[in-house]
């Protein structure tokens, strides 16, 4: 069932997808228009948000929403999904109509007891961001570094990482294609703040990279690797770790703006540990990274890039329920200078707007690339919208390709490869699951990566939460 917590309010036809999803089902073949690629044969596993309301008042934040898994299974053309929620101490908590935990936007309740629990243990272990894989465990992340394990077959949570005690990994880790080692990022805020950089491979041996002090440590959701370098960018949205540690705000609500700070491109060597060089640019936001490569003595990073952190405001519920957010990121490349204190230069790969970005991970993630995917909106110059329509750039040449459809709200698009041996880059099929604000429910889209033609698509019965990030394991 989905509901909000005050139906009478009239909203955007869009705000289906901030609605409380409470129903966890399990359907062994859903109804297919078109046609499912017969080479598909894993799964498609997402992850987000999909309980806003806890002890009869509203999470205040998109990013609060109690963590649902659904998982798309695929086989000889055939679809099947099933949904479950986390259950971590969140979850149980929750249950009992209470937060006691700092959530992202969403303080504690005001009680004596709630007012302490978040000074005591200031981090929650609802893990709605993102997935992956550590030997033989399948991790769900958030920005909390306390990883919750899951059962791929039956979504079940099976508790936290026993793989790693103490494992510190945040929402974005990077696979190293050449080890397989779990490359992974986390900010430690204390008396001594520090970025912490570390490797863990599928026998739980872990290694850290590096640990740089920082005084005022930024918010860094992601990150870009390369071969040789890890490259932390820091936005100059900050952190007073002393207002942290005291004060009873909601996790992010402690940083501040500090635009005359500019942004910090930090590179960091891989194997000696060592910060190689440093470099400012402008003042800029994102939440996420596209990629990284190596290329005639400079770096090349490219980001989903904000002229602020105002999106982050504009993704509080009350404020999304009632008027689109200005989901504006923008592809942007940063070429640094890799061993020198040289000039960054910055350049903007498309003027069209998109977030959750992806592209041929297994095999250009830390190379050169062409092709970028993402949910983006039309920017126009008309009323603005949700992220409406799936995005394919090609960073080489500016081109864009999009797909439409009225009404319907497209989440983060997948890539998964072909299975052919010299395949292009873009051949493959994207997997997006979408919003129907017309149909009975939402639905699992397939499109061709080349082309952005539809392939089919899956009928769900019923409306699914916007979700955030998603995996598809072979």
């Amino acid at each position: 069932m989905l509901l909000f917590s005050d139906d009478s309010v009239t909203r955007p036809g869009y705000c289906v997808g901030l609605a409380t999803l409470d129903e966890e089902l399990s359907i062994e073949s859903l109804p297919v228009e078109g046609e499912i690629p017969a080479w598909l044969t894993g799964a498609l596993i997402r992850n987000g948000p999909a309980r806003f309301e806890v002890g009869g008042r509203s999470l205040r934040h998109w990013f609060d929403g109690l963590a649902m898994l659904h998982r798309f299974s695929f086989g000889e053309g055939r679809v099947a999904y099933a949904n479950r929620f986390l259950r971590g101490l969140a979850h149980r908590e929750a249950a009992r109509g209470r937060t006691p935990y700092r959530g992202f936007g969403t303080d504690p309740r005001s009680s004596v007891l709630h007012r302490l629990a978040p000074m005591l243990r200031p981090l929650t272990d609802n893990c709605n961001v993102n997935l992956t894989r550590l030997g033989d465990d399948y991790l769900a992340l958030s920005e909390a570094p306390l990883p919750l394990v899951f059962d791929p077959e039956t979504l079940e949570t099976l508790g936290r990482a026993r793989r790693a005690p103490g494992l510190h990994v945040t929402s974005h880790p990077h696979r190293d294609r050449r080890t397989g080692e779990l490359v992974f990022f986390a900010t430690h805020l204390g008396p001594r703040c520090e970025y912490r950089i570390y490797s863990l491979d599928g026998s739980s041996r872990r290694r850290r990279i590096a640990s740089l002090r920082v005084e005022e440590p930024s918010y860094i959701h992601s990150f870009a690797l390369t071969e040789r370098y890890v490259v932390l960018v820091a936005f100059p949205l900050v952190v007073d770790p002393l207002r942290f540690a005291l004060g009873r705000r909601p996790f992010i609500e402690n940083y501040r703006w500090r635009p005359r700070r500019g942004t910090r491109l930090l590179v960091v060597d891989r194997e000696r540990g060592e910060l190689v060089s440093e470099h400012q640019a402008a003042p800029r936001f994102a939440f996420h990274h596209v990629n990284a490569f190596e290329r005639d003595g400079e770096l090349v990073v490219d980001t989903v890039a904000y002229e602020d952190a105002s999106i982050i405001d504009a993704l509080y519920l009350d404020r999304l329920r009632a008027a689109p957010p200005p989901v504006h990121g923008r592809l942007l490349r940063y070429r640094v200078p890799i061993d020198t204190a040289g000039e960054v230069i910055e350049e903007r790969l498309s003027d069209t707007p998109l977030e959750f970005p992806r592209i041929d991970y297994e095999a250009r993630n830390g190379r050169p690339y062409r092709f970028v995917y993402g949910a983006g909106t039309d920017d126009d110059g008309g009323p603005p919208d949700f992220l409406d329509q799936v995005v394919k750039v090609d960073v080489e040449t500016g081109e864009t390709r999009v797909w439409f459809e009225p009404g319907s709200y497209p989440g983060e698009p997948v890539f998964v490869p072909a299975p052919r041996s010299g395949r292009a880059e873009d051949e493959g099929v994207l997997l997006s699951l979408v919003l129907d604000t017309r149909g009975p429910g939402s639905y699992l889209l397939v499109l061709d990566a080349s082309t952005l033609a539809e392939l089919g698509r899956a009928r769900l019965p019923r409306h699914v939460p916007f979700g955030f990030h998603g995996q598809y394991f072979a």
